[in-house]
């Protein structure tokens, strides 16, 4: 999708035809499929947007932390229908919003990636320094964090105003990320993938390890008493859920693309001959990172069941209404019991002897 980090293709475009299941996946498969993505990952973020903003009572760290994730992953779905039109079509919108639509995609995935890495650090040392958290993990803290991560997120990705912009090739006008300067501009995405990626991969990594040996600690939670160990097992769980969701989200979703991103953009290098490369070989690489890209945009649905299965609010305003619901059903049922009584009681015939009696 040339809209969420397309290329110039020069070597592929120009030497190869386009092959029949290159046209399915590109007209067909990867719309539909991408539509159906933008669809499920607006919903989904815009019900967590609205459970922080009006049903989440006691705002944490973790909430906070949620709360930007959500506005990342947003941002980054209401961009797709843009990228969705010009799969099938060439650019029509101008070498502005072309540059905008790179800037607000590449802002939105980093942050998403830096937030989900401060969110495993913040839940790191509340398990494996629980007494040194008490003083870090404060709600004024993580808007500093939070801001502080949107400074950084911003000020990496200015670069992409200047070098993305729109360029002609035979009939079609494509929005492409390097804009012809595409030596200079894979030094600069080397450097934001290993700053940006690789190093908060890393943490998360370290963290992680860290924190299931810390889990599997058999004296863990012990010496609480038995509400103690209840609040531990709570808290483990919730642990391990955020490991697996975390770590499918960067297996499954960041690092292929990263991959992916990097085998294309070397084979768009002029040092690199068309002679070098056989057609079904850039084809490969072209669906390789089409699909990728299909993957990335995944993250938008897998960031709020990360909120929903991890954070406690949800789960515990779901069963404070659960448990409104079915008391407010038996103080019903009670209700109708007592007026039944009195009902049947006014309706029985007056019967003197019993009435004596």
């Amino acid at each position: 999708m040339e809209a969420e980090g397309g290329t110039s293709s020069g070597n592929s475009s120009n030497s190869c035809p386009e092959g029949d299941y290159n046209t399915v996946l590109k007209y067909l498969l990867l719309p539909i499929s991408f539509s159906l993505l933008f669809l499920f990952g607006l919903s989904l973020n815009a019900f967590t947007l609205f459970f922080i903003k009006f049903r989440t009572k006691h705002w944490t760290p973790f909430t906070i932390y949620m709360l930007n994730l959500t506005v990342c992953d947003t941002l980054f779905v209401l961009m797709l229908p843009v990228a969705i039109y010009h799969q099938v079509k060439d650019w029509p919108f101008g070498e502005p919003l072309c540059k905008i639509t790179f800037f607000v995609v590449n802002a939105n995935h980093y942050g998403s990636i830096l937030f989900l890495s401060v969110i495993s650090l913040h839940r790191f040392i509340g398990i494996c320094y629980p007494v040194r958290s008490l003083s870090w993990n404060s709600t004024r803290r993580a808007k500093l964090v939070s801001v502080g991560v949107w400074a950084c997120v911003l000020s990496s990705q200015a670069p992409i105003l200047y070098f993305s912009g729109t360029e002609k090739y035979g009939k079609d006008i494509l929005c492409i990320e390097d804009g012809g300067l595409l030596d200079d501009f894979l030094v600069y995405s080397s450097v934001i993938s290993v700053v940006m990626f690789v190093l908060p991969f890393m943490v998360v990594m370290v963290c992680y390890g860290l924190m299931l040996r810390k889990l599997l600690e058999p004296s863990w939670g012990s010496g609480e008493g038995q509400q103690g160990l209840r609040a531990a097992h709570r808290t483990k769980q919730k642990a391990l859920k955020m490991i697996i969701i975390v770590l499918m989200t960067f297996m499954f979703c960041f690092l292929p693309f990263h991959i992916s991103k990097s085998l294309t953009f070397c084979l768009d290098l002029p040092s690199v001959s068309p002679d070098q490369m056989t057609c079904e070989q850039l084809d490969a690489s072209y669906i390789a990172y089409q699909v990728t890209c299909l993957m990335l945009t995944a993250n938008s649905v897998m960031d709020p069941i990360l909120y929903f299965m991890a954070g406690q609010d949800f789960c515990k305003t779901i069963q404070r209404k659960k448990q409104k619901k079915n008391s407010r059903g038996l103080t019903e049922r009670f209700e109708l019991g007592k007026l039944t009584q009195i009902n049947r009681a006014s309706t029985v015939p007056f019967d003197p002897v019993r009435h004596l009696r």
